[in-house]
């Protein structure tokens, strides 16, 4: 029985040593010297450093004396896994016949490489970068390739190979890091990106075409400041600046929205300020606020930045001016005198005020004025309709025969029988 079972493994030894000698009779180097790497689950071979084909050895796991294969399998200096699992891992030694120790083997196993996930963006409107990660865990050293190309109108075959369209490679920063960046890229153009994944195992390409208009998605603002208005218990100014990576050009502008919200209130309230700072006039007087701002392109090209981080600011608790009355006109006063560095009057927030500070509306003052209008046009409409009906309907106090009109009788009186005729 035992004899048969031996016979077996034999066989199947040799097939698998003919089927990965058909395929590759001996793994190249990748990396460091005496390391060789393979396929879990799959068959593989190992190779005796410094020995000439053919010569026979014997392989041992390092620090076991258990024969793994003898000088007499046929093999040479190869020795065979069948099928390589995750406890095959390790070191192995081959011996010539007399004993003597020829090379030591690492082996180490993993799966081969799978096209990364790539992704772009652009944080300005002149330069972009591309991140990637590995699609699956290859338990292999790993490194990747990295190019690009600008994308030509279908059917330019003259302009395929011309070199102002590339390949390029995508520079890695810092070398070996998964992120590359392309400089001076063309606003209105399209760029294919190629990614390779490699290990010992083979290679993995990933193709991915981007075009600056859709990944351009800025920094978010920098700067941030909340500040109370002095006088003004409902109001905050909050003032930011560009980020430093975008850069300031007439015709590439960005825009903004703030959010605003009071400490302990969840929901936030928003507005697209029309510059690099914002009056917010309807705060909650006394409590602090959180206070964050985000940018996109001016003309909506690619996607709003993260938020910035948030910053914090509680409103004035100044008393309000107070209207002193001179003449015929007004004019605000508070309990102290102004400062000859006083800020300068707010501007007005695009959300309205509440209880503005002069408690009138001038919006609300004209709307009054034109109802009141509209009635009197209609008042004097509704009279001069009564009068003339009144004049229509009075009867004639002249004498001599009444003219038929319309309340006129159609039978005279003294036509009436039983009447007598006077």
């Amino acid at each position: 029985m035992s004899s048969s079972c031996s016979g077996l493994s034999r066989v199947l030894v040799a097939v698998a040593a003919a089927l990965v000698s058909a395929s590759s009779p001996c793994p190249q180097a990748w990396g460091p010297p005496g390391v060789q790497y393979g396929q879990l689950g799959r068959a593989l071979m190992l190779c005796c450093p410094g020995v000439t084909a053919g010569a026979p050895v014997s392989w041992f796991r390092d620090g076991e004396t258990r024969l793994l294969q003898g000088p007499a399998s046929g093999l040479g200096p190869k020795l065979v896994l069948a099928q390589a699992e995750s406890t095959d891992e390790g070191t192995y030694t081959c011996r010539t016949l007399d004993g003597a120790l020829r090379g030591m083997v690492t082996l180490r196993l993993g799966y081969p490489p799978a096209r990364p996930v790539v992704s772009c963006r652009a944080a300005d409107y002149e330069n972009f970068s591309c991140t990637w990660s590995p699609s699956q865990v290859s338990g292999l050293p790993t490194r990747y390739l990295t190019s690009y190309r600008k994308k030509t109108v279908p059917g330019a075959d003259g302009q395929r190979m011309s070199p102002s369209t590339g390949p390029w490679p995508c520079l890695q920063d810092p070398p070996g890091a998964a992120r590359c960046i392309v400089h001076g890229a063309e606003f209105w153009s399209q760029y294919r990106i190629n990614v390779t994944e490699v290990n010992p195992l083979g290679a993995s390409t990933r193709l991915l075409d981007v075009s600056l208009q859709s990944i351009l998605r800025p920094d978010p603002p920098q700067g941030l400041r909340v500040e109370s208005v002095p006088g003004y218990p409902r109001r905050l100014r909050a003032s930011w600046t560009y980020p430093a990576s975008w850069p300031r050009q007439p015709h590439f502008l960005l825009k903004f929205r703030l959010q605003y919200r009071p400490a302990q209130h969840p929901a936030w309230s928003t507005v697209e300020p029309a510059g690099l700072e914002e009056v917010i006039t309807d705060a909650v007087a006394g409590l602090p606020h959180v206070v964050r701002v985000s940018a996109r392109d001016f003309l909506d090209a690619g996607t709003w930045s993260s938020w910035s981080p948030e910053a914090w600011g509680t409103p004035s608790t100044e008393p309000l001016p107070k209207e002193m009355p001179v003449g015929d006109q007004q004019h605000t006063q508070t309990e102290e005198e102004p400062q000859a560095d006083s800020p300068a009057p707010p501007k007005p927030s695009l959300l309205p005020d509440p209880q503005p500070l002069d408690h009138r509306d001038p919006l609300e003052q004209v709307a009054v004025l034109a109802s009141l209008g509209i009635f009197s046009f209609l008042g004097l409409v509704a009279g001069a309709l009564a009068l003339g009906l009144w004049l229509r309907l009075r009867p004639d106090e002249k004498d001599g025969p009444q003219k038929s009109g319309l309340l006129a009788p159609m039978i005279s009186v003294d036509k009436l029988p039983g009447v007598p005729n006077l």
